[in-house]
């Protein structure tokens, strides 16, 4: 490591969670943990500033979540390594998060030694997965990125997932639109692309969609 500390930000919605990762990481001597942010834009304004080097990144957030804010910022920044951190350990999830661009996927029920043996490997450039997620990502073969039949939530790009999610907590077409900074006519041509993607053409419909895969509460 030649004495150069890998700086690290943290993203999660839930303070207590915050304080609970960086203890365990403060006393790391390969870290340095340079700031935290509550969601997936805040995280994009600050990483802009500090720099860092890999992102630990949550999923579920306000404002905007890990599969925006992931795929924006390997767009905006690619030399920034995502390493995904969360409890969810849904296979779409990871497949979903994979296509985005983070590097490495991680449960947060794993000990302080592997989440820093899972920085250290992403930052070196290499992709690293949690027992667990390894064991949903590669038990059912049919299902892997591989297949020409992929799950429909699959079919979904980044940003549709993002679309959907805002949707079905309640926005408007025109409240989609100022949230993800796009025009009117860009947010109704993804709802309509999402509706033909999953076969679903009522708002109820929808919702059910996203409470089934948890892209909201």
């Amino acid at each position: 490591m030649t004495g150069k500390k890998i700086r690290v930000v943290l993203v999660d919605d839930h303070a207590l969670v915050q304080e609970g990762i960086i203890a365990r990481l403060e006393n790391e001597s390969a870290l340095e943990v340079v700031g935290a942010a509550s969601n997936g834009a805040e995280a994009l304004s600050l990483i802009a500033q500090v720099k860092p080097d890999v992102v630990l990144m949550d999923i579920s957030m306000p404002v905007m979540n890990g599969f925006e804010a992931t795929e924006r910022l390997r767009a905006e920044q690619p030399d920034v390594r995502v390493l995904i951190l969360t409890m969810h350990e849904s296979r779409e999830y990871i497949l979903k998060l994979i296509q985005c661009g983070a590097a490495g996927y991680v449960l947060k029920d794993v000990s302080a030694s592997e989440l820093v043996s899972a920085i250290k490997t992403v930052y070196s450039g290499a992709t690293y997965f949690s027992a667990g997620v390894s064991q949903s990502l590669f038990s059912q073969p049919d299902l892997t990125l591989q297949n020409d039949t992929p799950p429909q939530q699959d079919a979904l790009t980044c940003r549709e997932t993002e679309v959907l999610s805002l949707l079905a907590s309640g926005s408007s077409n025109k409240e989609v639109a100022r949230q993800l900074d796009i025009s009117v006519r860009t947010a109704e041509t993804h709802r309509q692309n999402i509706k033909n993607k999953l076969d679903l053409h009522t708002a109820a419909g929808l919702v059910r969609y996203a409470i089934e895969h948890n892209l909201i509460d």
